[in-house]
């Protein structure tokens, strides 16, 4: 595991996150039902739950982790969900959570998911839940006012991504961690906290669970196309964010990705 950071370990290799002092693994955007999309246009591939269940239980076993949090859309199909969905889903979290307690935060696909879910799953809405000193939520809506007390919060939504390009025109888009700052500044004025005590707010964005997701190029999008309220309004910096590959390599800044000095 990549140690940049005391508290949070990015899983070398792989878009998930472990947080040793509350032993939990973090993942997100699995989007079980993708499938189906590929299949209309003509690609077929098999059903990814089996080979999600066995990643997870690989990391489980790395990490040694006692805890399991899916930071929301954890199905594709919306509004409503396919056939696949509905059996692949209870399917793959009815055995995961055998082997680790499980929670799910809702993304904007989770629709009516509290219908397929197994009953040992914990599910939270959108705006997300804390564990100590750290917060989950999606990202597509606002996080709980109780979140900005954390030290470190965890969203998904946005499928970071950087796209590297060569010098003979060749173009490749790699997966990686965003981790930024909030503004106090500005939390303390949306949501009224003044007098109240925040936490540290650093910011963490997942890349992707689902590797037949593509990701979005963040180095090539104008700020205002940034989306979720939390970076859509600035509430990071994100030109400072530090930008990490899923390997563990730190490629600076994204002020610096995009002057082209990677």
């Amino acid at each position: 595991m990549t140690d940049e950071d005391e508290f949070v370990k990015f899983v070398t290799d792989q878009p998930a996150a472990f947080i040793p002092e509350i032993s939990t693994l973090v993942i997100a955007e699995l989007h079980l039902g993708l499938e189906v999309d590929l299949y209309k246009g003509g690609v077929f591939v098999p059903a990814q739950g089996p080979q999600f269940e066995k990643t997870v239980s690989s990391l489980i076993k790395l990490t040694k982790a006692k805890t399991l949090v899916i930071v929301g859309d954890i199905k594709h199909k919306v509004p409503g969900s396919t056939l696949l969905e509905d059996r692949e889903i209870p399917k793959f979290l009815t055995n995961i959570s055998k082997k680790i307690k499980t929670i799910l935060v809702k993304g904007n696909h989770d629709d009516r998911i509290e219908e397929i879910m197994p009953e040992e799953v914990k599910v939270y809405p959108s705006h997300g839940f804390r564990i100590d000193r750290y917060g989950f939520f999606h990202g597509h809506a606002w996080p709980s006012t109780r979140l900005f007390a954390c030290d470190y919060l965890f969203m998904g939504h946005l499928h970071p991504a950087i796209e590297f390009k060569d010098a003979f025109g060749f173009r490749a888009v790699e997966q990686v961690w965003v981790k930024g700052k909030l503004d106090e500044e500005k939390v303390r004025k949306k949501f009224e906290l003044k007098g109240t005590e925040v936490g540290e707010l650093n910011l963490i964005v997942l890349p992707v669970f689902n590797q037949l997701l593509s990701g979005i190029a963040i180095n090539k999008l104008a700020k205002e196309e940034l989306i979720g309220p939390i970076l859509a309004n600035n509430f990071v910096d994100v030109k400072n964010s530090s930008i990490y590959m899923l390997d563990g390599t730190f490629l600076g800044t994204m002020k610096n990705i995009r002057k082209g000095n990677i």
